[in-house]
């Protein structure tokens, strides 16, 4: 099982930025591929960027060339960096994992409690 815990979020004007941690513990060396969600009230949660255990990573079209996504297996810690941020990206944003055990076993998403980001004039 793996633990969650997210940082970074708060307060920003439009064009700036932010970074978005999130510590993973627990079963931390079964994690496949780390990604980050958001999600405005009333809206669905959606999907921000996604970076497998060996780097590979995939992007929103609406935030591509403003956010990147990057992960510190050392540290067990992934990262994304948003820039140029617009009013439209404030949402709670989650981190989450995906997991598999053993070949034998499901992959299995693990959710963080979430951080907010605004972003306003």
């Amino acid at each position: 099982q793996v633990q969650l815990v997210e940082s970074g979020g708060g307060l920003v004007q439009p064009g700036g930025s932010l970074r978005l941690s999130c510590a993973a513990s627990g079963s931390i060396f079964s994690i496949n591929t780390m990604a980050w969600y958001r999600q405005a009230p009333g809206k669905e949660r959606e999907l921000v960027a996604t970076i497998s255990s060996g780097g590979s990573t995939n992007y929103a079209d609406s935030i591509k060339g403003r956010f990147t996504i990057s992960r510190d297996n050392a540290k067990n810690t992934v990262f994304l960096q948003m820039n140029s941020l617009r009013p439209e990206d404030t949402a709670v944003y989650y981190c989450s994992a995906t997991l598999r055990p053993t070949i034998s076993d499901p992959y299995y998403h693990y959710w963080g409690q979430g951080t907010q980001v605004t972003v306003s004039s």
